[in-house]
């Protein structure tokens, strides 16, 4: 089982000996080892269980030390990274020969971010390496927010957990793409993409099918459909509307459960965990499940009571664990479609796509 500590020594020692560490950054937790050595490379991959062909960010303390892994950057990164970082702003550039081509999945690309958390760049500080960072979690899963997040997933793979506190922000990096003729969004993160449009004069392209795998490969870390999904299936909504037609719904699928088929014994009432943004449940919500007599509900989580956007991003991960205890299907409310309220809903929809019954 690792060891949950706040030692910088204990923490680059296994870095150095080429083991994968978790440590806080101000998005998620990172499970962080060398990014120029294939076996910590590998050890990452095999402690998340996550494909080959998903690329890993790199992590650097500053703009001068990235310019030794990247080439042909383009002025609009120098500006970027003037403006956002050290923050959760991840540029994908062409790489240097300096880093293998595991980290980038045989991608002539690579994403480097530099964390604004302290522990994370005294980390990065103390070590002559850059580390490749993906979230401490199983591939897929939802995002690590504590030590206890990634403890409960990764305990028993990883030697050592860097203490730093919970997670500021709470939601992974934003991901722009300049490694062609124009700026790509590749997923919206801490940094709203429409605050940067505006505060820098410029137009990010969102491709249609920004999730999907091109030729086999994937354009950045974090951007599969299904991503950020707990272990059970979850719905999105929009309003109180929508939400009573998916209880309706289900209703319809599911059988009297005091009825029995051929033989068989009554099925379990589905239990529901609410995600909610701002406010409690509505009462005829309420009234509905205990009508219907088919779903009961079990735990509400409320993001943010004061509808603060930037609350409720930090809440979200740690509100998806909750819920997934004990409950048979999660519905989400969905956050304002503006600012952080972007970057929410796009966690929602990837988790969404596990393949809950619609």
């Amino acid at each position: 089982m690792a060891s949950v500590g706040k030692s910088i020594e204990q923490a680059t020692n296994w870095l150095r000996e080429g083991y994968p560490v978790a440590i806080p950054t101000e998005t998620v937790y990172g499970l962080a080892a060398n990014a120029c050595r294939e076996d910590a490379l590998i050890r990452i991959f095999e402690a998340k269980k996550r494909p080959l062909f998903d690329p890993l960010i790199v992590h650097l303390p500053t703009v001068n030390s990235i310019l030794t892994y990247a080439k042909d950057i383009p002025r609009l990164a120098f500006d970027l990274w003037e403006r956002y970082s050290p923050g959760p702003l991840t540029l994908v550039l062409p790489k240097s020969d300096k880093l293998p081509d595991l980290l980038c999945s045989g991608l002539p690309t690579a994403g480097f971010r530099i964390p604004a958390h302290p522990v994370a760049l005294q980390v990065l500080n103390a070590i002559d390496f850059p580390l490749a960072a993906p979230s401490a979690n199983l591939f897929g899963r939802v995002s690590p927010t504590t030590t206890a997040h990634v403890l409960d997933q990764l305990g028993d793979h990883i030697p050592y957990i860097l203490d730093g506190g919970p997670c500021s922000v709470g939601l992974e990096s934003t991901i722009i793409d300049l490694s062609g003729p124009e700026p790509i969004l590749r997923r919206e993160g801490g940094i709203p993409s429409q605050s940067i449009e505006e505060e820098l004069k410029i137009t990010l392209q969102r491709p249609v099918h920004a999730y999907r795998l091109h030729d086999g490969f994937v354009p950045s870390a974090g951007t599969l459909d299904n991503h950020y999904a707990p272990k059970v299936p979850l719905i999105c909504y929009h309003n109180n509307e929508e939400l009573s037609n998916i209880v309706s719904r289900l209703s319809s699928m599911h059988p009297d459960p005091n009825a029995r088929t051929a033989g068989k014994p009554p099925m379990r009432d589905p239990t529901l965990g609410m995600l909610r943004f701002q406010s409690d449940t509505p009462d005829h919500f309420r009234k509905l499940c205990e009508e219907t007599k088919l779903v009961s509900l079990r735990n509400i989580e409320i993001l943010s009571p004061s509808g603060d956007l930037k609350e409720a991003a930090r809440n979200l991960f740690a509100a998806m664990r909750s819920l997934e205890v004990g409950c048979d299907l999660i519905l989400a409310e969905q956050a304002p479609e503006h600012g952080l309220g972007m970057a929410i809903n796009d966690r929602l929809w990837r988790a969404s796509v596990k393949g809950a019954p619609r």
